[in-house]
């Protein structure tokens, strides 16, 4: 499909959820109006990440009521309100089944693909924006715009001021008349969210929060049997438990008054510390933690079917012959990764005593000293401020230029709400480009 002559130039920045949400907006105005939609990417294909959220079954959205769904976004939800009510988790169930992929609901309310994958998804949405006009470049790495300096009143989009990329043939220079970066996060590098676009928008006065690991595992302070504090678990726990679930457990996060997170779920020991789907979802509250006090504290709840009294009732029964170990497992159900986190975190003393031993397993103290490093984490905290940004998500200090996705300053657990959010800011900052382009000038070609 050929450019029609005076069309206006778009480059979008990004090949993943939000970027191509972009481009499906302006793809849809490309049918009757003169428009130019390319696609820069660093990757040799689209949607990396989004493939690899497929691994395990691609979680679209959630079934929750929208106020409960809008509530996961935590300090930032007042904004992403604004985003949902026009692209929320219904939009996204209808915007899949117009892509031929049905979904259902699963058990814990999150919503599926059918077949639970995510490349049948992308490969049709893929089709459906070239067949429309969308241009793909791929190893297209994004540089930043020639001048370290912006120039008063002109917008980095302008004729003066082109993109730059590195190409596996060299540097290249790029035109357009409006510019959308949603470069991600600073997770998973090796997929293109690599944060380097930080440094690049700051040296043009740009207000960027610090990137930080969200939905991250955790490293555990523990103690030598001489009771020196060490990250990390003894090499009995990490050799024969690293990488076991424990499930079934219940995770409470303390505040002043009152818990400040409490859910139940499941976690995994890991190498150096705990992550899993209930560690992420506290782990906004516990990477704050850390990095105000170096240390965040949490407790877990080893049994939360039974009551104080019951566990006191079953410890105190008569054990016979039987090992400790065999009486914890035949009394009150506790062995494997369970029981080997009590061994870990007691003393020899405490396993001993009753009382002790059963207010540890309602309320264990975990101590945490860091979060994994960010490459690890499944998502990203920090990024362009939205008080940088106009309603239509175009930054103040640059005309022209739009940010979307998970390079914005917004952060959720996971559950379908991150791909949600991104998608849903792709849908705000395509209106937002056509409007902005109603208001410009005509091109003069």
């Amino acid at each position: 499909m050929g450019e029609r002559i005076g069309a206006r130039r778009v480059a979008i920045v990004g090949a993943g959820p939000a970027g191509l949400m972009v481009a499906e907006v302006l793809a849809r105005a490309m049918q009757h109006e003169p428009l130019a939609v390319d696609v820069y990417d660093a990757m040799p294909s689209a949607g990396r990440k989004f493939l690899l959220a497929g691994i395990g079954g691609l979680n679209l959205t959630h079934s929750e009521p929208f106020d409960d769904f809008v509530r996961r976004f935590g300090p930032r939800q007042r904004a992403l309100s604004d985003w949902l009510g026009h692209f929320g988790p219904d939009e996204v169930q209808l915007w899949a089944s117009d892509l031929g992929v049905e979904t259902f609901v699963g058990s814990s309310g999150r919503i599926f693909p059918r077949d639970m994958k995510a490349a049948p998804l992308l490969r049709a949405w893929l089709a459906r924006l070239r067949a429309a006009g969308v241009r793909f470049h791929h190893r297209h790495r994004w540089l930043g715009w020639p001048d370290a300096q912006p120039v008063e009143g002109a917008a980095p989009g302008d004729s003066g001021r082109p993109l730059r990329f590195a190409t596996p043939e060299g540097e290249r220079e790029i035109q357009a008349d409006v510019v959308v970066l949603a470069l991600g996060g600073g997770s998973w590098a090796r997929l293109g969210s690599d944060g380097a676009w930080v440094d690049i928008l700051r040296r043009r006065q740009v207000d960027v929060a610090p990137l930080a690991p969200a939905n991250c595992g955790f490293d555990v302070q523990t103690r030598t049997p001489e009771g020196t504090a060490r990250v990390g678990w003894s090499d009995h726990l990490r050799q024969r438990f690293a990488g076991h679930p424990l499930k079934a457990v219940a995770l409470r996060v303390d505040g002043l008054r009152q818990p400040r997170f409490e859910r139940r779920g499941e976690f995994v020991i890991t190498q150096s510390g705990i992550e899993g789907s209930l560690v992420y979802a506290a782990s906004s509250w516990l990477r704050d933690d850390i990095e105000k006090h170096g240390l965040a504290s949490l407790t877990l709840d080893l049994l939360p079917d039974h009551s104080p009294e019951r566990i006191m009732t079953e410890l105190r029964h008569p054990r016979g012959a039987r090992s400790f170990s065999s009486h914890l497992k035949t009394r009150l159900g506790l062995h494997g990764a369970k029981a080997a986190l009590l061994y870990e975190m007691l003393s020899r003393e405490q396993l001993a005593d009753p009382v002790w031993l059963g207010a540890a397993i309602k309320a264990l103290p975990l101590n945490l000293v860091a979060p994994r490093p960010l490459d690890e984490a499944i998502s990203t905290a920090g990024g362009v401020r939205l008080e940088a940004m106009t309603p239509g998500l175009m930054l103040k200090r640059a005309p022209g230029v739009f940010c979307a996705g998970e390079m914005l300053d917004w952060e959720a657990p996971t559950g379908g709400y991150l791909l949600t959010a991104c998608l849903s800011s792709g849908r705000v900052v395509g209106g937002s480009v056509l409007d902005w382009l109603h208001g410009q000038p005509a091109r003069q070609d």
